[in-house]
């Protein structure tokens, strides 16, 4: 099992931090962020191995405070159940327009050999627009329906980073064949939502490599600017 991550070096003045640790047979990038303050943290997507995430959360000295969820698919969603009842602390998202997904998470569990993935209730609902607070800092939520049509990414302005889930990858984008995806709609997501936040913006996508949207706009075959002008 490959130890948990660091994302490339950051100014270390920022006002938080973050820590990458992919799960599940999927390799989904769940990813711990915390505000360098307080060491409050929040897990965004803990599709499995509670345990690992767990032990990483104790070894950087931080106390957990939030679980965030950017959509309900069984490897990014298939832990939150079993985070929350070893810590207790709440559920943020994902918009509620993913709740069906979350419905399947424990026959998907079955489906995909993780038995113990459950379904669950958050404790929040997240809309467009919304803050989600960690410690002393603050996160936007942007709905950015298309893979899934409750999806939800977040934002740190000052740090200018990004958790976006499934709606972009370092190369590519999410899927769109699933129940409710829509191609328009992830498209309009990626340019009228991820790319006015601003080209230096770095992102974690829920698989792979970091990436920035500036890069993405230059050389992504599915979104670069140059890719969609001739479209």
């Amino acid at each position: 099992m490959n130890a948990p991550q660091p994302p490339p070096p950051t100014k270390q003045d920022l006002p938080i931090r973050a820590l990458i640790a992919p799960v599940t047979p999927l390799q989904q990038n769940c990813t711990i962020v915390w505000c360098a303050k307080t060491l409050k943290a929040a897990v965004i997507d803990p599709g499995g191995e509670v345990p690992r995430l767990l032990e990483a959360l104790e070894s950087q000295g931080l106390t957990l405070e939030k679980i965030w969820i950017t959509h309900g698919h069984l490897d990014h969603a298939g832990g939150t159940a079993a985070l929350k009842a070893a810590t207790g602390v709440p559920i943020e998202g994902p918009h509620p327009d993913d709740a069906f997904w979350i419905d399947q998470i424990e026959a998907s569990g079955a489906k995909w050999g993780m038995p113990d993935a459950k379904g669950f209730t958050p404790d929040r609902w997240l809309q467009d627009g919304d803050v989600v607070t960690l410690g002393e800092t603050r996160f936007e939520v942007y709905h950015c329906p298309g893979h899934t049509p409750g999806h939800v990414i977040f934002f740190h302005r000052e740090a200018r980073f990004a958790q976006v889930g499934d709606v972009l990858f370092q190369g590519s984008i999410g899927r769109t064949d699933f129940p409710r995806g829509d191609h328009a709609q992830l498209i309009a997501a990626i340019t009228g939502k991820l790319w006015p936040l601003g080209d230096d913006v770095r992102f974690v996508p829920g698989h792979g490599p970091m990436s920035s949207f500036g890069q993405e706009r230059r050389s992504n075959p599915f979104v670069a600017d140059d890719v969609l002008s001739h479209t």
